[in-house]
């Protein structure tokens, strides 16, 4: 069992970038036979970036919904430092209650766990593992893997402050000018919408020069494509 912990933790250890740790989630995913794992942080100049196995539509609805603001999980654990069952958080709230249907709709699971980080000058982090199970299955699963699931978070947490302190070494891809344009009109706050009607392009032609640049960026999301695209100095706001 401790081969394998070592075998699992390596694969955080390699990771040489975001989408190294993404692999890394994937894999841990399959191990475990869960639905999801995920790695999720806020660095010291606040940028959010995410490593993880939700599908995108469910990505791409908690970013458009600003979930983020209101999400039990979230604020559950900015309180907390030690591992917490998502049956501890609040969830008396209509929108908590809506929020978590939807969640369960997406395939993000009816059961979690997360872990919460802290690192230096501020930074926060998340790591997480969700299935569909009973109540006693999740209970089981947690309490064998709870102390090999801590030590997985620390690594995927190391691996992140190793990626910020080196900065990204890969040189700025090149965007075409209909990308960049898209890049910029998300970073401005425009919402998909607003920014097809800007460049004059359908919404689905927009989701082709997103999905363009997020792929050219190795980014796991829009919003991380966009904070990565500012960070590179390739748009500015």
């Amino acid at each position: 069992m401790e081969e394998k912990l070592e075998a699992l933790c390596e694969s955080v250890q390699n990771a040489e970038d975001v989408g190294g740790l993404q692999h890394a989630t994937e894999k841990l995913r399959d191990y475990y036979t869960i639905s999801h794992v995920v790695y999720h942080w806020v660095n010291s100049v606040g940028e959010r970036f995410g490593a993880g196995t939700y599908n995108q539509d469910w990505v791409d609805r908690y970013v458009e919904k600003d979930y983020l603001r209101m999400d039990p999980v979230i604020l559950g654990c900015l309180q907390r430092f030690n591992p917490v069952d998502w049956k501890e958080l609040d969830w008396s709230s209509r929108a908590a209650r809506a929020f978590y249907r939807e969640a369960v709709d997406y395939g993000v699971g009816n059961q979690g766990l997360s872990i919460p980080i802290r690192g230096p000058s501020g930074q926060f982090a998340l790591f997480t593992v969700s299935d569909n199970s009973d109540d006693f299955a999740w209970a089981t699963f947690v309490d064998q893997n709870m102390r090999d699931l801590m030590i997985i978070a620390h690594e995927f947490n190391k691996k992140a402050l190793e990626f910020e302190r080196g900065g990204d070494s890969a040189p700025a891809p090149a965007l075409s000018p209909r990308e960049l344009a898209a890049m910029a009109y998300l970073a401005k706050g425009m919402s998909r919408a607003q920014a097809a009607k800007e460049m004059e392009i359908s919404e689905h032609t927009l989701r082709v020069y997103i999905e363009a640049a997020r792929h050219k960026l190795g980014a796991l999301n829009t919003t991380h494509a966009v904070a990565r695209a500012l960070s590179r100095g390739l748009i500015v706001v």
